[in-house]
């Protein structure tokens, strides 16, 4: 009970730090370590966005219409053109709500765009901290393996003076052939990585510097997070299209005009015949499934709003998990400085015995090195910290 209230409180503590996502001139919201063709396949979407919401902006205001025919019969020849224009200029309020859903339209398209490029920009960086913690571990293993030979060496002399069964050096050698095997797989999980960036990224993964990321409240995060401001913006975009729906199924006025000139030729004189016709037609509609329709588009939108607080929930929840995992991290690194200090007092104990001869060097070695493998512990989970830093930002705008 008492850990459990200690581990609430630290998370209100954490919720309660300040935001602040850049570090060292890096901010995760730089493209610059984009590719060129990824950061290119952006633009072009952003720029198909803006064309289509235009588009769609216009899809109420109907074509101006030519049309030229010519007769080649032997009797009668005759060449016409028409030029006609059948506008609505009343829809029952249609044409406001068609400019409102092609507004929310392209604003639910940008924000799928920031997304994508910003889970990328996420999965680039992603790289870069787990690149940076495969050399940690590298440093690990290759201190793990200077152990086991100082170990095999220890048990080989022991064996010889047959104090011990060489079983145990068995055991050593095997230790000594694991830690060569760890060493040879982190060598190749490092370069897959590196692999990896570089298909997102066109520059050195050596040329980016590692941010530094904090931890903020769940107001900022519930404000900027991406996925709500999507879910906000379709409830928008379906409240407007609901009403162009409505609209479709109400009385619409048009304006309408047609010009035609015919031109007679009877091979001696050619005589223009002009003519106009224009005016207002007024159209009410009668569709048996006018009702569905409507309550179809309106349970949509319903269930658009429904879909926001569900969306709110989860992300409250994986928000709180994130502070969780965070806080199970912070126990570990606490726990990893205590062992420090432990190693700091038994390695000064351990000096002194050997000074005094009652130690060997290779002692002294393999306390060290254990030593600097528990440091190196100790900044493996300060990535790890953030690595899920950096999930919980890939998920804000």
């Amino acid at each position: 009970m008492h850990f459990q209230k200690s581990s609430n409180i630290k998370l209100l503590l954490c919720s309660l730090i300040s935001l602040n996502l850049f570090a060292n001139e890096f901010s995760l919201n730089n493209q610059d370590i984009l590719s060129d063709t990824r950061q290119k396949s952006f633009d072009l979407s952003q720029e198909k966005s803006n064309e289509d919401s235009s588009k769609l902006k216009k899809d109420w205001i109907n074509p101006i219409t030519y049309k030229y025919t010519k007769n080649f019969g032997e009797e009668y020849k005759n060449e016409k053109s028409v030029i006609s224009i059948d506008q609505a200029i009343f829809r029952s309020g249609g044409i406001y709500e068609a400019i409102n859903y092609a507004n929310s339209t392209q604003k639910y398209s940008d924000l799928e765009i920031s997304q994508q490029r910003k889970t990328l920009i996420h999965t680039a960086t992603n790289y870069l901290f787990l690149i940076k913690k495969t050399d940690l571990n590298i440093q690990k293993a290759k201190l793990s393996l200077m152990n086991a030979k100082i170990d095999v060496n220890r048990k080989k002399e022991q064996v010889l003076n047959g104090f011990l069964d060489s079983s145990y050096l068995d055991n050593a050698l095997l230790t000594q052939n694991t830690a060569k095997h760890s060493l040879i797989d982190l060598k190749y999980q490092k370069q897959e990585l590196i692999n990896n960036f570089s298909n997102i990224s066109s520059k050195e993964y050596t040329n980016f510097t590692l941010p530094t990321l904090k931890i903020f409240n769940e107001k900022e995060y519930l404000e900027n997070n991406i996925e709500i401001k999507k879910a906000q913006v379709d409830i928008n975009k379906k409240d407007h299209f609901k009403g162009v729906t409505r609209a479709n199924y109400l009385p619409s006025v048009n304006a309408f005009y047609t010009y035609t000139n015919n031109h007679f030729k009877d091979g001696i004189s050619s005589l223009d015949n002009n003519s106009q016709v224009y005016g207002l037609r007024v159209t009410v509609p009668f569709d048996s499934r006018t009702f569905n329709d409507i309550e179809s588009k309106k349970l949509d939108y319903l269930k658009s709003k429904v879909d926001l607080q569900n969306k709110i929930t989860d992300e409250k929840t994986y928000f709180k998990s994130k502070l969780e995992k965070i806080s199970m991290i912070e126990d570990r690194i606490n726990v990893t400085k205590e062992d420090l200090s432990i190693y700091e007092s038994i390695l000064n104990i351990i000096y002194e015995e050997k000074e005094a001869q009652l130690k060997t060097q290779s002692d002294l070695d393999t306390l060290e090195n254990s030593q600097k493998i528990k440091a190196l512990d100790l900044k493996t989970y300060k990535i790890d910290k953030q690595i899920e830093l950096l999930s919980v930002y890939a998920k804000l705008n």
